[in-house]
């Protein structure tokens, strides 16, 4: 497990939004390409490693995404502040007086805030609702617009989120930005090498794809040019086990084993393929809660109408505080998603592909 933590560690700890994955698809190579017979790229950025089957032709590919959310500099007022537009998708409430990284084009990281109001300036109406995005900054600490454009900072520059990695209470809880989606990453890293020395009946390409925040874009790119027969979009889903969450006719919670969705907003998990999945979790004691989602999606949404059709499905681990500045996952569900998504692979061959189609 201490590999895999510093896996984790390694990729969240890495800045790189929607469009800006240069740096995580980097370190997904230096991963990758030990345990790889190939490494394919996509021109877009997502990158894979593929382990050649022993006996068979399919393909299944098992895809994360290397962006995270963040926001992107759009201009630099006269005082120095910078204001942003977000690049994914953002709550308000949860963005102000957060500590923030601005990187220049020439790979400087500058710390920031984004500012806030004390509450003892807020009139009744500005505390009754929450602060519009247009109207937030970041103060870098300078004095104004020259003393930004000397440390290097400029329009369209990419701002993610600061929060360290750490491990929490017993040591079992991870705490981290970034974990959507290089929780992703790490699986598809963790999966090769955990079937390294295996002989497989399917090809295996594993890896990451780019954009998914902001359309799943990636994914369509890396599903037209590999073309697989199968697909696991490895992606976090919603914990629904804290204070205001329960109750929702939702019952994921951390601990409690890797997450299958039925559906989301964008793909129907494929009925031959999930039930494919129930059977090698039975078999093989790996707990799995099942649940979906209908106000957003996963790199599945592009994938499974790609080229002929993919029937794909996604698998991932309960996560808290999706989609804000940090967030809270459980180790062991980290490793029983690696585990099951790594029986998949071992289970399948041509004739078991055969049979989930119908």
């Amino acid at each position: 497990m201490a590999d895999s933590v510093k896996l984790l560690k390694t990729l969240t700890d890495i800045n790189g939004i929607s469009g800006f994955e240069y740096n995580v698809k980097s370190k997904m190579r230096e991963y990758l390409e030990p345990i790889s017979d190939e490494i394919i790229e996509d021109n877009l950025g997502g990158i894979f490693g593929k382990k050649n089957a022993k006996n068979g032709s399919k393909t299944i590919l098992i895809a994360g995404h290397l962006d995270e959310i963040g926001f992107m500099v759009t201009r630099i007022d006269d005082d120095g502040y910078l204001k942003f537009t977000p690049i994914g998708g953002w709550w308000n409430q949860v963005m102000l007086s957060q500590k923030v990284t601005v990187t220049t084009d020439d790979g400087k990281e500058l710390r920031g805030i984004i500012g806030s109001k004390p509450p003892h300036v807020l009139s009744p109406e500005e505390r009754q609702k929450p602060v519009d995005i247009k109207s937030m900054f970041i103060d870098l600490g300078v004095d104004n617009k020259e003393a930004v454009e000397k440390l290097g900072v400029e329009i369209g520059n990419m701002v993610t989120p600061y929060s360290e990695f750490e491990e929490l209470g017993d040591g079992n809880y991870l705490t981290a930005k970034a974990f959507d989606n290089r929780f992703g990453c790490a699986l598809s890293v963790d999966v090769l090498k955990e079937l390294n020395n295996d002989e497989l009946g399917i090809n295996l390409v594993s890896g990451a794809t780019v954009q998914e925040e902001v359309g799943l874009r990636g994914a369509k790119v890396a599903a037209n040019k590999i073309k697989p027969d199968l697909s696991i979009a490895v992606d976090v889903g919603i914990a629904y086990d804290t204070p205001g969450m329960k109750g929702q006719d939702h019952e994921t919670k951390l601990g409690e084993g890797p997450l299958v969705l039925l559906m989301d907003g964008t793909n129907i998990g494929h009925v031959g393929f999930r039930k494919f999945i129930k059977n090698v979790a039975k078999e093989k004691g790996i707990d799995v809660q099942w649940d979906n989602i209908t106000g957003g999606g996963t790199d599945a949404g592009s994938i499974h109408v790609a080229n002929e059709g993919t029937p794909t499905i996604s698998i991932g681990v309960p996560l808290r505080y999706m989609h804000s500045n940090v967030s809270i996952l459980h180790k062991d569900d980290y490793l029983n998603a690696v585990k099951l998504v790594a029986e998949i692979v071992k289970s399948l061959n041509d004739d078991t592909v055969k049979d989930i189609m119908w």
